[in-house]
């Protein structure tokens, strides 16, 4: 179990300013220092296991390209946790997404709903999952994802959750348009899908190679380079491959 601390407002990004006075301000000051919208999210999702009771993991669902990607993690997010979600089609993050309802599932060892998703949660060490919708501005489907060990860890922490997934979509929306006033729509959208799918791709690979990250996108890198192919064109190539697969098994 992770021990909680108390921890500024999410919106205040990595080691906010205490001089700053407004959202935006805050946020313009977490961009400059961050690098960027991606790097802000897994800022958040760090500082949503520490301030919610019971969480040992988060993450940030987003519908890009009329499919739903985990945009960013927290340190120690089981690799796969999220992506078996989609190749199914079902689980609490997808169904928080596309329904805009908060999903709980305080014992996957008792949960019905997700057969394949509950297995394969539970074989990461994963007992307690909550997945709440989050208002995304221009974006079809989002959501905080927050995961618990033990069964039922995030029962105490229910109110924190949904008090900071508030605040978290506030921060998304206002980094969004940031974001949106330095670079054109297209350019931020393509940015955040190309380190979306990369990130996929190598979650993939160290889920199947049993390998870890740094090995999982050296050995991309390597097959990028010998097949003179971008690296983001080859982890799309990737997981259009598994869920091609994923989605022919299930017919």
């Amino acid at each position: 179990m992770t021990s909680q601390t108390t921890d500024p407002d999410p919106r205040a990004g990595t080691n906010p300013d205490p001089g700053t006075s407004t959202g935006t301000e805050t946020l313009e000051h977490a961009l400059a220092r961050t690098q960027g919208l991606d790097t802000l999210l897994r800022d958040l999702t760090d500082r949503a296991v520490r301030q919610v009771p019971g969480a040992d993991a988060c993450s940030v669902t987003v519908r890009r390209a009329d499919r739903l990607m985990t945009l960013a993690g927290s340190t120690g997010l089981p690799s796969g946790l999220d992506l078996r979600q989609y190749e199914n089609g079902s689980g609490p993050c997808v169904d928080a997404a596309e329904s805009g309802e908060a999903q709980y599932a305080p014992d996957l060892a008792a949960e019905t709903r997700w057969p394949p998703y509950t297995e394969y949660a539970l074989a990461t060490g994963v007992r307690c999952v909550l997945a709440l919708p989050l208002a995304v501005e221009g974006e079809t489907g989002a959501a905080l994802n927050l995961y618990g060990v033990e069964p039922d860890s995030l029962a105490l922490g229910l109110d924190a959750a949904r008090a900071f997934a508030e605040r978290a979509a506030d921060a998304v929306n206002e980094a969004v348009r940031i974001e949106r006033e330095r670079a054109s729509a297209p350019d931020v959208r393509t940015a955040l899908l190309s380190r979306s799918v990369i990130d996929q791709a190598v979650g993939m690979l160290m889920a199947r190679e049993r390998i870890d990250a740094a090995r999982a996108m050296e050995r991309l890198r390597r097959v990028s380079q010998d097949r003179n192919v971008k690296l983001r064109d080859l982890c799309a190539q990737v997981v259009a491959r598994a869920s091609g697969g994923a989605s022919h098994r299930r017919q």
